[in-house]
């Protein structure tokens, strides 16, 4: 039988498969059935950073979204970060597979603190869910890039635990980006809100919140450029894996780990016990014994053609069509 066993940010995982960070991890119910259908790795509901500033008495002045503040002020009502720090301590007690925290910011200031509370209540790693939005035209990139920056060097100041950051894919050189915040891995890529529009009310109502696996298209050009171009980088690939066949991709692309959520919504979280056993019927068809007899194998630097990662216009594919 193939074995799945792998790393990520330095954790033993049993198969590449975790389950990103969602109200299908915010309970230690919902975690225990989640290691019972086999996953390897869980990523912890998002704590948000005005949650921590809140409780600490600086909840931010003002924002730009009053669906974001509606949340808080629900989320803060019902919620403390005690209680987070206990989820994690439950959760550690409970399932035996890797615990990853989660918090979900937009800045570098006090809330770091918090992360030291975070590993000291157990967690196996930390994920940073960030985003800047950059909506000044006066500011030079730089302002909003230091942010990031900033932020993985108070982390790894404070933190013994490692740490990914996951993050968008609009950066104007991702790579480059992700070479300088130098940190143990990185997440890609984050699915944000999208505002839409509804013509009919005239008013502004969220986008789909689920990816569909067409999504897999982006992380997939980048995981295979990112893997091949910095060494020492663990990868998670997110957003559009929702069966075992593109778990295999973004392995063959160069991924460390796979992370899955929207397709367990829509498919319930057993539903993981046919992602994983598609991967091994995979393993076992192409004759691979492990993991690592693949992983990369399809990625930037490994294959004749690196271009098919860069190209980015139809024309070619098109062009024959009358």
């Amino acid at each position: 039988m193939s074995q799945l066993e792998t790393t990520y940010l330095g954790l033993k995982l049993k198969n590449p498969v975790i389950v990103g960070s969602s109200g299908l991890t915010s309970s230690i119910e919902k975690i225990k059935k989640i290691e019972k259908a086999g996953a390897g790795a869980i990523v912890l509901k998002s704590i948000f950073e005005e949650q921590i500033k809140y409780e600490a008495g600086k909840m931010a002045n003002g924002s730009d979204s009053p669906e974001a503040l509606d949340y808080v002020n629900y989320y803060v009502k019902n919620n403390t970060l005690q209680e987070y720090l206990d989820l994690i301590k439950k959760a550690k007690e409970e399932v035996k597979i890797p615990v990853i925290a989660s918090i979900n910011c937009v800045s570098s200031k006090e809330w770091t603190g918090f992360a030291k509370s975070i590993e000291e209540a157990g967690a196996d790693a930390l994920e940073v869910n960030v985003f800047v939005l950059p909506n000044d035209k006066n500011a030079p990139a730089e302002k909003y890039e230091n942010v990031y920056f900033d932020l993985a060097e108070k982390l790894k100041n404070t933190l013994k635990i490692p740490f990914a950051f996951k993050l968008g894919s609009h950066f104007s050189n991702l790579v480059g980006f992700v070479q300088k915040l130098n940190v143990p891995g990185v997440v890609l890529f984050n699915r944000f809100y999208a505002p839409d529009i509804d013509i009919d009310e005239m008013k502004f109502t969220s986008s789909d919140v689920f990816s569909t696996p067409a999504d897999i298209r982006t992380s997939l050009r980048w995981v295979g450029i990112m893997s091949s171009k910095i060494s020492d980088l663990d990868i998670a690939a997110s957003t559009g894996v929702h069966d075992g066949k593109a778990v295999v991709k973004q392995i063959l692309a160069g991924a460390s780990a796979v992370q899955v959520c929207s397709t367990l919504y829509k498919n319930g979280i057993d539903h993981l016990e046919n992602i994983i056993k598609e991967v091994e019927e995979w393993m076992s068809k192409k004759g691979f014994n492990n993991i690592n007899e693949f992983k990369g194998k399809m990625s930037y630097d490994k294959i004749e053609d690196p271009l098919v990662y860069e190209r980015s216009q139809f024309m070619k594919y098109f062009s024959s069509i009358q």
